[in-house]
């Protein structure tokens, strides 16, 4: 089964600016992110940038970068632009990298080609992990899915979901009974369902939740879900992941 990889970069991040181009042993984040993605067994990697520090850096590692527009509200319509310019088949599986991700295993990659690939009917794949420790589920910074017994998503959000009201209100304990998921932001998707994305109008949740996710749940449109065979690595969303990040690489 093939599949392409697009690895979506901007410079400007709130919370750690010039994110791509950080340091990490030596290198780069965003080529630490283009090895694990060359890992796994993807027909094409492209690194897709609207800056020119971001392209220069990964021209000199070998990547395939393909400039974008400037005005994405998301690396999904990122993603949608590089499709369309480079003209890809409708069925070809598109797999979104992050590019703050350098610790993520291949894979987890092809298991989303794989996922996707298997569900006809899904528009999109991601990945799951069940949450262990009570403080993920409080943190806006983890993301939460719940999903239906197909495995489709329901509702993705950085409020602890399902709130468990009768046991919430008394401990913030994981309960047994019903498991808390962490979403694992890996997407694949069908190179002509992001031609349809990029058509679709931004939606309230996805403004205030600041989850582009929820504008595909919210046209309709269906996300299978399946857990992570193994553990997706440290990802870098705070100076503190920076730290630990780097001391993992390092080793």
């Amino acid at each position: 089964m093939g599949f392409k990889i697009i690895i979506p970069a901007r410079f400007g991040s709130s919370r750690l600016p010039g994110k791509p181009l950080l340091d990490i042993a030596g290198k780069p984040m965003i080529q630490h992110v283009f090895e694990r993605a060359s890992e796994s067994d993807a027909t094409d990697i492209i690194i897709a940038t609207d800056d020119d520090r971001i392209a220069k850096a990964a021209e000199k590692f070998g990547a395939d970068v393909c400039y974008t527009s400037d005005t994405h509200r998301s690396g999904t319509d990122r993603l949608a632009e590089v499709v369309q310019k480079r003209n890809f088949s409708e069925e070809d599986i598109i797999i979104n990298v992050q590019g703050d991700e350098p610790c993520l295993p291949a894979l987890l990659i092809n298991q989303v080609a794989a996922d996707l690939a298997q569900f006809k009917q899904a528009d999109m794949a991601s990945l799951f992990s069940r949450i262990k420790q009570e403080k993920q589920v409080f943190d806006p910074n983890v993301v939460k899915v719940v999903m239906d017994y197909q495995g489709y998503a329901l509702y993705f959000s950085r409020a602890p979901i399902p709130w468990m009201r009768d046991h919430f209100d008394q401990s913030s304990a994981l309960p047994p009974e019903l498991p808390h998921y962490r979403h694992i932001g890996l997407y694949g998707y069908r190179a002509g369902f992001l031609k349809q994305y990029a058509q679709l109008s931004p939606c309230l949740l996805e403004t205030e939740e600041s989850l582009e996710q929820l504008r595909v749940l919210f046209h309709g449109k269906k996300i299978h879900m399946s857990e992570a065979l193994i553990n997706a690595g440290h990802g870098v969303d705070t100076e503190a992941d920076l730290v630990e990040v780097r001391r993992l690489l390092t080793q």
